[in-house]
């Protein structure tokens, strides 16, 4: 679960982007000025900050300053009124990694969360194989297996698949899908998802048990299914 410290001096807009991002799976803090984010950020440790320009005691370029000065490389996403191009380019030279104007919708500023967390969390290890129950992904050979037989699967079903089986047990809602199988740029919407999960289902689960499973008006799970 990513950290998000949530810096802004207006307590709704904190709130609601702080209320939006627990909802997408992030566990939260909240800070109204300045010191406070710098204060917090050696406390709470955030994966990402989303940072407001305009605070009541220091600009948020400022603080971004004084974060990187600490040695600390956590990522920022700026959020700000104004749009000029000089603004823009002075958030990203002080160490912000992304720009977002205000008003903006929860849906792109967290897409681009998840964007700017995609691209500088470090690597990790490649296991190779990843699986549940009977089904196995083997990551180096580009591979789907159930119980033993090999599943010809397309670029995204293979992608949606392995997000799915990264998740096992939780469920993820279409947004969250949509975010990390085709990211934030992506001109579609969520019919999409539906469209490839039944693609999936044909595939996975042409076997008994089913492991794909629809949670209603929430979104997709992967887990055995449950006994009446």
């Amino acid at each position: 679960m990513s950290r998000i410290l949530v810096v802004d001096d207006e307590p709704y807009l904190a709130d609601l982007v702080s209320t939006a991002l627990t909802y997408e799976g992030f566990e939260t803090a909240t800070a109204a000025t300045g010191a406070a984010a710098v204060a917090m950020t050696a406390s709470f440790r955030p994966d990402l900050i989303v940072l407001d320009v305009m605070l009541p005691d220091v600009l948020g370029t400022e603080v971004c300053r004084r974060i990187r000065a600490t040695g600390a490389e956590v990522p920022v996403v700026f959020l700000t009124a104004r749009d000029a191009t000089e603004d823009k380019i002075g958030g990203l030279t002080v160490g912000g990694d992304d720009y977002v104007t205000k008003p903006f919708s929860l849906e792109e500023l967290i897409a681009r969360i998840r964007a700017v967390l995609r691209r500088t969390k470090p690597a990790e290890p490649e296991s190779g194989l990843l699986g549940f129950e009977d089904l196995v992904i083997d990551e180096d050979a580009y591979e789907v297996r159930r119980d033993g037989v090999l599943l010809d699967l397309t670029p995204t079903e293979f992608k949606l698949l392995r997000f799915l089986v990264a998740n096992a047990g939780r469920v993820v809602t279409k947004r969250q899908i949509l975010d990390h199988v085709w990211e934030y740029d992506f001109g579609g919407n969520d019919g999409v998802v539906q469209t490839y999960i039944s693609y999936l289902r044909r595939k996975v689960d042409a076997v008994d048990p089913p492991l794909i499973h629809t949670v209603p008006r929430v979104g997709y799970v992967l887990r055995l299914p449950r006994e009446a």
